[in-house]
């Protein structure tokens, strides 16, 4: 099995923290699978807004349906601290940056990089929208050359190309949302349901070996 699978998300998401555990299953996989991590910019942008109350609560209810259905962690520091603050805005901007300069620098990271993002902020409620914060996980993931190619023009260019790729394929296969996952195998690109991979972590790696 020689697959590409395109993994169509935003670092805000949480459907897409709830869909982790199943990547973590791939990675401990033999097969051979290249996951190739496509910011789709949903939340960035136009995508960002405002914190306030109304959708502190909506996003609190929805991330409880992960939850339940994933077993994914969502706490309270994240509640209080990350929900509840008026003065942080939803928005991706920055973190999508930043694992494009880990893509950059170390893309066999970024994955991680990611998974260390949503713990940030499910788990220990901290602003991952500060670049203090970022940069200090991207030195304690060892990604010190992400971190030295944060303000240059490059990264911004490369940035924007990775949001476009992303977005062409959304637009291809009239993907409604993320995650949005598309494999590339013997010449076909397929994309997949996702349906089933946030109560079974194994399932994505069955639908991977069955192309």
């Amino acid at each position: 099995m020689n697959i590409t699978l395109n993994y169509l998300f935003d670092p805000l998401c949480g459907w897409c923290y709830g869909i982790s555990p199943a990547f973590s299953a791939l990675a401990n996989a033999s097969e051979q699978v290249h996951i190739k991590l496509l910011p789709t910019g949903l939340f960035s942008g136009a995508g960002s807004r405002a914190m306030n109350e109304e959708f502190a609560a909506f996003a609190w209810s929805n991330d409880q349906r992960i939850a339940s259905l994933t077993g994914q962690p969502f706490s309270e520091q994240y509640r209080h601290r990350v929900l509840a603050d008026h003065q942080q805005r939803f928005d991706s901007s920055l973190p999508t940056i930043v694992l494009t300069a880990v893509a950059l620098t170390q893309p066999e990271k970024e994955l991680e990089m990611l998974k260390a993002i949503q713990k940030l902020r499910y788990v220990e409620g901290r602003n991952v929208t500060d670049r203090a914060t970022l940069e200090q996980a991207l030195h304690t993931l060892g990604l010190s050359d992400a971190v030295a190619l944060l303000d240059s023009p490059e990264l911004h260019k490369a940035n924007q190309q990775r949001l476009e790729q992303a977005q062409n394929l959304m637009q291809e296969f009239a993907a409604r949302g993320v995650p949005s996952l598309i494999a590339e195998s013997k010449g076909r690109r397929v994309q997949l349901s996702t349906a089933d991979f946030y109560a079974d972590s194994q399932a994505l790696l069955r639908q991977l070996k069955a192309l």
